[in-house]
């Protein structure tokens, strides 16, 4: 059944909610369209990565090259997928580059053949794939055009994939994937047998401590990127990386808890980041 333009987008926009409650917490501010472009970009990311992270009927790969070739329907204008449907009116208001969307589903593809990484260099060879295109897709809709927002926009990428790897330790240990660099995990005086059992001890909290000293590094950079955006997304900018610096502050509290459970933050706790940035009036 084909879909309108505006059903498609309520699609997307559940779709985005539903899934991420942390990332899309700004998105309500940003002006309609602008809205709207981010739901459809999102919807697709998202959906590219359930593909990977859940149990499918067909072949995975066969499906993420079936999400490609809707992508390319999408860029000659003729979508099939109520996100598509989205995604092709969104480029039409916005130069959104498909490479960006190229990059995430190769980086979906390496959680095909990648389980582990042994280096922290490794990792970000798949986070520039999953993360820093997420920038190169939403910098456009957001209105950046100072040459620093692409670094700037990466590090915001990178803070916010590097955050989703320590939230969901014991959620990918389940998969059987760990994405904390193994040199990391033994210089901690960690081992990967350890992670692979959910060992509390010392050397998990070094580890935890590590990971999340760097990601504040990156959450820091990213805030250089607030200014260099149009005015009316500043707001649903500061909130992504504000949203996820609590979650941060919630997992250096109590670190073991990402091995059994997972994290996330109560409405009320969201809607507090909220308040306070509004009383800050940003």
């Amino acid at each position: 059944m084909s879909h309108t333009i505006p059903e498609a987008y309520r699609y997307c926009k559940n779709l985005t909610h539903q899934c991420g409650p942390h990332f899309s917490v700004g998105f309500r501010f940003l002006p309609r369209e602008k809205r709207e472009a981010v739901y459809a970009v999102y919807a697709f990311c998202r959906y590219a990565d359930d593909i990977v992270d859940e149990q499918q009927r067909e072949p995975m790969d066969v499906l993420l090259k079936r999400w490609e070739e809707e992508l390319d329907g999408c860029y000659v204008q003729k979508p099939t997928h109520p996100i598509t449907i989205a995604l092709a009116d969104a480029i039409r208001r916005y130069p959104i580059p498909k490479e960006g969307f190229l990059g995430l589903i190769e980086g979906c593809r390496m959680d095909l053949r990648l389980s582990r990484y042994q280096t922290f260099e490794g990792l970000m060879v798949y986070c520039d794939r999953v993360a820093s295109t997420i920038r190169d897709l939403t910098l456009p809709i957001f209105g950046c055009r100072d040459p620093q927002g692409r670094a700037y926009g990466g590090a915001l990428s990178t803070a916010l994939q590097l955050t989703n790897i320590v939230r969901d330790v014991g959620e990918d240990l389940d998969r059987g994937r760990i994405y904390l660099p193994l040199d990391e995990i033994n210089g901690a005086g960690y081992s990967e047998v350890e992670l692979m059992d959910r060992v509390k001890n010392e050397a998990f909290l070094k580890l935890m401590d590590f990971q999340c000293q760097r990601i504040r590094g990156y959450f820091g950079q990213a805030a250089k990127l607030i200014p260099l955006i149009d005015k009316d997304a500043r707001l649903a900018l500061s909130l992504m990386r504000d949203v996820y610096v609590v979650l941060i502050d919630r997992i250096e509290a109590r670190p073991f808890d990402v091995l059994d459970r997972q994290i996330r933050l109560s409405w009320s706790a969201r809607a507090r980041v909220v308040v306070r940035a509004l009383l800050k009036g940003r």
